[in-house]
């Protein structure tokens, strides 16, 4: 990728990892080098993908200096335009994708953990979407997609106040799947990401395109594709390795292997 972020393979588990001290700010190279991993694992996908950071902080943010300064309306649209191709990217992947924040995790960070399939954050973690502090509002997915998970309200109140919001405070509000303790906080998260990547990849596909279809036209728009993607299971390997095992073993003793 680039100096700065990192993808390693780790058993079915595909890593991503911020590394651009001190704060893993985000400019151009941290942001092509994100645009570089998710095209790397779109191309040939794991079976799941864990986006983590290196350093004390997940991120402090942009590069304010580096990416917003003198930056035209015409140029400025056009980034938020190449941003969200990779945010939607990252959300069409079909494996699960989940988002590890240690600690401090602010403005396009943030934004692309809350577009991962799920969220785990220590209990040092804080998280903010804090760019009225330069006059403007989250422009890579970020209103949106907290409305989604907390509503609308407590997305504009996040957004609004520019505060920064704990673990336990975004767990209540929907918007962390899971919060764990700081010592123990990396080994949970690789355990969980592993965990489910080990799990039958094309069932979780299946899973994310009816819950997807139902986020954007709801209950009947899933029920609409449940035949084609739910019924193409039968044909899959791990769902008929896993039958076997079931009628075999009983339930719980399947493995996966992704196909």
């Amino acid at each position: 990728m680039t100096d700065v972020v990192r993808l390693e393979q780790e058993g079915p588990l595909a890593v991503l990892t911020f590394d651009s001290p001190p704060l893993n700010l985000f400019d151009d190279a941290v942001f092509e080098g994100v645009r570089a991993a998710i095209d790397k694992v779109a191309a040939d996908p794991p079976r799941g993908l864990l986006i983590r950071a290196e350093g004390k902080v997940v991120s402090g943010g942009v590069d304010v200096g580096k990416v917003f300064d003198g930056m035209s309306a015409q140029r400025g649209g056009a980034l938020w335009d190449e941003l969200l191709e990779v945010v939607h990217k990252i959300e069409e992947l079909p494996l699960p994708t989940v988002f590890a924040a240690h600690g401090l995790c602010l403005t396009a960070a943030f934004e692309i953990a809350l577009a991962c399939d799920i969220l785990l954050a220590s209990e040092r973690a804080k998280f903010g979407l804090v760019e009225i502090v330069v006059g403007l509002t989250p422009s890579m997915g970020g209103p949106q997609r907290l409305a989604e998970r907390a509503g609308p309200a407590r997305a504009k109140e996040l957004i609004y106040t520019g505060e920064l919001f704990d673990a336990a405070t975004l767990e209540r509000w929907n918007v962390v799947n899971r919060v764990y303790a700081n010592d123990a906080f990396e080994d949970e998260a690789r355990a969980f990401a592993t965990k489910i990547a080990n799990g039958p990849t094309k069932a979780h596909a299946a899973t994310k395109a009816i819950v997807r279809a139902q986020k954007e036209g709801g209950a009947r728009a899933a029920d609409a594709i449940v035949g084609e993607v739910s019924g193409a299971l039968f044909d899959t390997e791990d769902l008929k390795n896993a039958v076997r095992s079931f009628l075999t073993d009983g339930p719980g003793k399947a493995t996966y292997e992704g196909r």
